[in-house]
């Protein structure tokens, strides 16, 4: 098939303008792959459970009643075995599981303030 002379310069900008696209879409654009979309679904959907599980290791931190030797082992521990000493006072166990989940554990352990001063229910402080 003989194409005309006119039409081979329209051919050649349309494929290098998709090459193009496609580079500037991918690079700079912000689109990815669907392996690439499942993967961040999955790690926002996990953070998800992380954050709406920490308020029930807290409140099992309160109610404990060896809260305060539990929380002397976690302030005696290193800042690199903190998280596991949360996760052996059984804090981060999710009810309706067996084992401990580290992810709720680190969170758990930066909500519980173990090093800072408690800050009183009700005070808030306005940064604005």
């Amino acid at each position: 098939m003989n194409t005309p002379e006119w039409l081979k310069p329209g051919i050649y900008g349309a494929v290098v303008g998709a090459v193009f696209v496609g580079v500037v879409g991918f690079t700079w654009g912000g689109w990815v792959t669907g392996g690439t979309a499942n993967d961040r679904a999955m790690a926002m959907s996990r953070n998800d459970v992380v954050a709406s599980m920490v308020p029930v290791c807290l409140d099992m931190a309160r109610s404990d009643p060896a809260r305060a030797g539990k929380m002397e082992t976690i302030r005696a521990a290193s800042t690199y075995q903190r998280r596991d000493a949360v996760m052996s006072a059984g804090w981060a166990t999710v009810p309706g599981t067996d084992a401990p989940n580290r992810d709720i554990a680190q969170a758990c352990l930066a909500a519980l303030n173990v090093d800072g001063s408690p800050v009183p229910a009700g005070t808030a402080v306005d940064g604005g």
